[in-house]
């Protein structure tokens, strides 16, 4: 079986798989994904499991369930934003609160969390150890699964995938972030070049207010990227007018036809455009070091993007 791509699916399609495999391994009592009070997502088994983490020692009691997608490429589980005893921000030490009321309440056994992420032997051994300690809960009713780990049970449970329907095409906005990334490192290079640029925004093809209506992006999100990028489109038009940049701004276009053609595929499942820019930001950043590096400036280019009219509905775009 061809090793699926965990990364490009949505949170949600992630959970289903995650929930379809703990079925199996569980029991078909296995509740799904749901957010409780303190917006994290649970799913729940209670009682013997049919076979986890085997069919002759069974966990038994209340299993919590965690799932943790990351649209990174090649993420793995020792990295500082999953696992660090010096950062408070990283998944698992904001996950420890929650281990611990649980566990205080009576309502956690057993802890499984499932991450599309790699994972050495030395890391599991710590992160396990690390929960374990902090939260009083003995080692063997704490699991660390792996992209390694689903590649085994997608393997089993070769049904699983078919059922869901789960084709890495229907993740919602691909993009790929190595065009752009060189664009963010070249305009980075030559800002200096635009100091004494005049400050007035190119003029939108289209009325700002009525692309916001088109696209519905909330009053609040539009007020905001304005307020906060529009200055930066003088330099960003200076730069891709620039004759030396000529090879730069192929590149831009080729980002902005792959985005333009990935927003119009998936606007159903976008409420607004505020979501389509923030996933776009998200995957850009995550799966791109150099634009992680350059955090500002990719959202100015995107912000350029829409106001351009380059991506985004638009009656004369």
């Amino acid at each position: 079986m061809a090793k699926y791509a965990y990364s490009d699916l949505s949170d949600g399609q992630f959970e289903e798989l995650v929930l379809a495999i703990c079925q199996r391994l569980f029991g078909l009592a296995t509740q799904g994904f749901a957010k409780g009070p303190d917006g994290g997502r649970d799913a729940k088994f209670v009682g013997t499991a049919e076979m986890y983490p085997s069919k002759t020692t069974p966990w038994q009691g209340t299993t919590i369930i965690q799932a943790k997608h990351t649209i990174g490429l090649n993420k793995s589980f020792t990295e500082s934003d999953f696992f660090s005893t010096n950062n408070e921000n990283c998944i698992i030490q904001k996950e420890i609160p929650r281990i611990q009321n649980l566990i205080s309440k009576g309502d956690l056994d057993n802890y499984l969390l499932i991450a599309n992420r790699r994972l050495t032997g030395n890391g599991e051994n710590e992160i396990v150890s690390y929960i374990s300690n902090v939260c009083n809960l003995p080692q063997p009713q704490i699991k660390i699964c792996s992209v390694e780990q689903l590649e085994s049970w997608l393997k089993f449970f070769r049904e699983i995938p078919d059922q869901l329907d789960l084709d890495p095409i229907d993740a919602p906005l691909l993009v790929s972030p190595d065009d752009l990334a060189e664009v963010i490192q070249a305009l980075d290079g030559q800002k200096s070049n635009f100091k004494t640029v005049d400050d007035t925004p190119p003029t939108p093809r289209v009325e700002y207010k009525t692309k916001n209506k088109i696209n519905n992006f909330t009053t609040e999100g539009a007020r905001y990227w304005r307020s906060r990028f529009l200055k930066e489109t003088p330099k960003i038009e200076s730069f891709l007018a620039a004759p030396q940049n000529s090879r730069f701004v192929q590149m831009y276009e080729s980002t902005v036809d792959e985005f333009q053609c990935n927003i119009i595929a998936k606007k159903k499942d976008h409420q607004n455009f505020d979501e389509v820019l923030n996933h776009i930001f998200r995957a850009l950043v995550e799966r791109d070091p150099d634009l992680r590096r350059h955090r500002t400036l990719t959202r100015a280019m995107l912000f350029y993007m829409y106001w351009n009219c380059d991506i985004g509905e638009d009656e004369e775009c």
